[in-house]
């Protein structure tokens, strides 16, 4: 008998940029249908826990495969951590894109049919401030919801897949759930994305001003997560002293 290990499969790369593109579209499907269908009669409870759901379903069924990102900002923030390779960034980035604007033109799709049909419904879904904010709130309390957020996000997956310190099978309820409490804070202010790829692809259709406000949400949340990234590794990841 051989004590030889078994072989363990490694996805490729097709399949990795694949599984990241479903997996955003997943996400996008999810909470922007439940912003568009739900939230009018649910309101906000609704989109924070459709967004939980859907990132806890992706992370679970594309987890293995990928490691579950489904977000810019927290592949750029991972990448800073030193927890993912910065040659895979870029494809990372390309596949969440498309994945999320697959997800907002398949919504486009089922509501092109529907009663009372108007594009503009994906202004309401965009992520923005003064008059995208659901609150009415400034840019100022826009970036400081997006960042802070998405920093905290960031902190959570990064504590809950350090090896050694929580148990992985139960990461992806931990990460959704976090989600779900953003959102509920975040809302109002922002729309709660802490997803660049999530707001591009309501901002697609969203009209002129979604677009020209566009680069807020892009910017705050990948500023959260480099944050994060920089200071989990400065601060949890450095080496453990030696005890006498």
């Amino acid at each position: 008998m051989s004590d030889t290990a078994p072989a363990v499969a490694v996805p490729s790369t097709a399949q990795k940029l694949t599984a990241e593109l479903l997996g955003t579209f997943i996400l996008v499907f999810g909470v922007i249908g439940a912003a568009i269908f739900a939230a009018p009669t649910a309101g906000l409870l609704a989109v924070a826990v459709a967004l939980g759901l859907s990132v806890v379903v992706g992370v679970y069924a594309f987890g293995p495969i990928s490691g579950g990102h489904f977000n810019p900002a927290v592949t750029l923030g991972l990448a800073v951590a030193g927890r993912f390779a910065w040659k895979d960034v870029l494809g990372y980035l390309a596949a969440q894109v498309v994945g999320g604007i697959l997800g907002s033109v398949v919504l486009l799709g089922i509501l092109s049919t529907g009663p009372m049909f108007d594009i503009a419904i994906f202004r309401g879904a965009s992520t923005g401030y003064d008059e995208l904010s659901p609150g009415g709130f400034g840019l100022g309390s826009f970036l400081i919801a997006e960042i802070v957020a998405t920093a905290v996000f960031l902190f959570v997956i990064l504590g809950v897949t350090s090896a050694g310190r929580a148990a992985s099978n139960l990461a992806p309820l931990a990460i959704g759930l976090t989600l779900t409490v953003l959102v509920l804070v975040a809302g109002p202010v922002s729309n709660g994305s802490f997803n660049p790829a999530r707001s591009i692809a309501t901002a697609i259709f969203g009209g002129e001003l979604a677009l020209t406000q566009l680069w807020a949400s892009i910017v705050a949340p990948i500023a959260g997560a480099l944050l994060a990234g920089v200071i989990y590794k400065a601060v949890f990841d450095r080496p453990a002293k030696l005890t006498a």
